[in-house]
Order: structure tokens, then C-alpha cells, then sequence
């Protein structure tokens, strides 16, 4: 069954009809839970800042989406499964964020150094981090925090 979206923020808002499963995960869903920008209509929607609707059910025809009459249409004829579909994208890139780890230790630097020597390790900027660690970023799988004792 197709989906028809609703993305708003406000009084503006942005509507698509009969997209795909693939077509919703990979347009809205994907960017919608890793923070980048949803592109529908003729803007870029933040998730942070806006609302988003999906409703599945009838393909709807160029009549039923005329004069307007196209959300008005897939409400009547559809079921929000925003929610569901939601939770779902959410498992399947690892829940809501990252798992978190804490090691203590006599040694931080040695710690760090064994963990380094056997992994592709780097330095990175915390700052820019926080984003990607706050679970907007689905390659992010862990965070590992080293405390010295």
C-alpha cells in the first residue's frame, strides 16, 4: 500500500502522495531520525522544528488529488502510521542512540592506547560529536568513555 506524507511546521506545510516503502525510508524516514533535512515541496524540513504525519492506505488518483482535495482524500481512505513506523526505522538503525560504555581504570592513556593499537582510531573535536552522539546519526554505534580512577 502506498503512503502519503504531511510534513508542517507552523501555518506552512508540505504534502506527497503514494510513495513507496522504499521511497518513504530512504526520502523521509532516514533523514527524518538522523537529523539532516527532509526535501519536500520547495524547502528543507528540520525535524527539531517541525511535524510529520505519514498515512498508509489507496493509491489515490489524479481526480482525488485535485482541487486540493488530496490530504483531505488520503485522511478518509488511509491509517497514520507515523508512530509504528517511526519506532520501527528507529530499531532498526540501533534504538534511539547509541549503546554508551564506561571503562574504569588504573591508566587512561594505556586504556586508550590498547584500544587504539588494534581498531582505526583518531582524534575528533568533541563539539562537532555531540550531534552524531546524541543518536542523530545511525553509523554512530557506541560511545566509549575512559575514566581514570
Amino acid at each position: 500500500m502506498p503512503f502519503h506524507i504531511e510534513v508542517s511546521s507552523g501555518l506552512q506545510r508540505a504534502r506527497s502522495f503514494n510513495l513507496g516503502a522504499e521511497e518513504l525510508r530512504h526520502t523521509v524516514l532516514e533523514p527524518w531520525l538522523s537529523g539532516r533535512p527532509v526535501l519536500l515541496g520547495d524547502r528543507k524540513w528540520d525535524a527539531e522544528e517541525s511535524e510529520l504525519r505519514i498515512l498508509e492506505g489507496s493509491e489515490l488518483s489524479n481526480p482525488e488529488l485535485s482541487f486540493g482535495q488530496g490530504w483531505a482524500n488520503a485522511e478518509r481512505v488511509s491509517e497514520d502510521v507515523t508512530r509504528p513506523l517511526l519506532e520501527a526505522a528507529r530499531d532498526r538503525h540501533g534504538g534511539s542512540g547509541p549503546a554508551a560504555l564506561v571503562i574504569e581504570t588504573e591508566s587512561a592513556v594505556q586504556t586508550v592506547a590498547e584500544l587504539a593499537s588494534t581498531h582505526h582510531a583518531r582524534r575528533v573535536d568533541l563539539g562537532g560529536l555531540a550531534k552524531r552522539i546524541d543518536g542523530r546519526d545511525p553509523e554512530v554505534a557506541a560511545v566509549i568513555v575512559v575514566i581514570q580512577r
